[in-house]
C-alpha cells in the first residue's frame, strides 16, 4: 500500500507503507496458541470486570456514608428549627439583610476596582491594601450570611412567635 504525504517544503514523495501481516494470523499449527492467548485475556478480563465491581461496591458504600452524615445533619438541623422556631425566623430576617448589605459592599467593591484598576494592576503594595481592606470582610459576611441561611428556614409547624418579638 502507497500513501502519499504532502510537504509545503518538497514536491509530493510516495511514502511505503505496507504492513506484513505473516505473523498476525497464526497457521494451523499455532491455534493451540491462540486458544491459549485468547484464554488469557478473558481471564484478564474478567479480573479486570471483577476489580471494576468491587470499586462500585467501594463507591457505592462511599456514598452512603457521606449520605448518611449529610441526613444526619439535616435531621439536627430540622430538630433544632422545631426547637426554636422563633429564633429560625429571626435568623431568616437576619440572613436577608445581611445578604442586602453583603450585595452593597459587592457593589463598593466592584466601584473600587473600576476606579483604581490602574493602580492596583500596577502597584503590588496598593494591591495589598485593596486585599487587606475588603478579602476578611468579605470572607467573613459570606460565613455570616451562609450560617444564617441555613438557620433561616421557619419549621414546617405553625408555632406563635414570643409576644413583644
Amino acid at each position: 500500500m502507497t500513501s502519499w504525504i504532502l510537504n509545503d517544503k518538497s514536491p509530493v514523495r510516495p511514502v511505503n507503507a505496507q504492513v506484513d501481516s505473516s505473523n498476525t494470523i497464526p497457521r494451523t499449527g499455532d491455534l493451540s496458541e491462540l486458544v491459549a492467548l485468547t484464554r488469557r485475556s478473558v481471564q484478564l478480563q474478567d479480573r479486570t470486570l471483577a476489580a471494576q465491581n468491587r470499586q462500585n461496591e467501594l463507591l457505592e458504600e462511599l456514598l452512603e456514608q457521606f449520605s448518611a452524615a449529610g441526613r444526619q445533619r439535616a435531621a439536627e438541623l430540622a430538630q433544632w428549627k422545631e426547637s426554636n422556631p422563633r429564633l429560625s425566623r429571626a435568623c431568616k430576617d437576619a440572613a436577608e439583610k445581611l445578604s442586602q448589605i453583603q450585595t452593597d459592599f459587592i457593589d463598593s467593591l466592584s466601584d473600587e476596582i473600576d476606579v483604581n484598576y490602574d493602580v492596583l494592576q500596577d502597584g503590588d503594595f496598593a494591591l495589598a491594601e485593596f486585599v487587606d481592606k475588603y478579602g476578611p470582610r468579605i470572607i467573613h459576611l459570606n460565613s455570616l450570611v451562609q450560617v444564617l441561611s441555613q438557620l433561616a428556614s421557619a419549621p414546617e409547624t405553625s408555632v406563635p412567635a414570643k409576644p413583644g418579638k
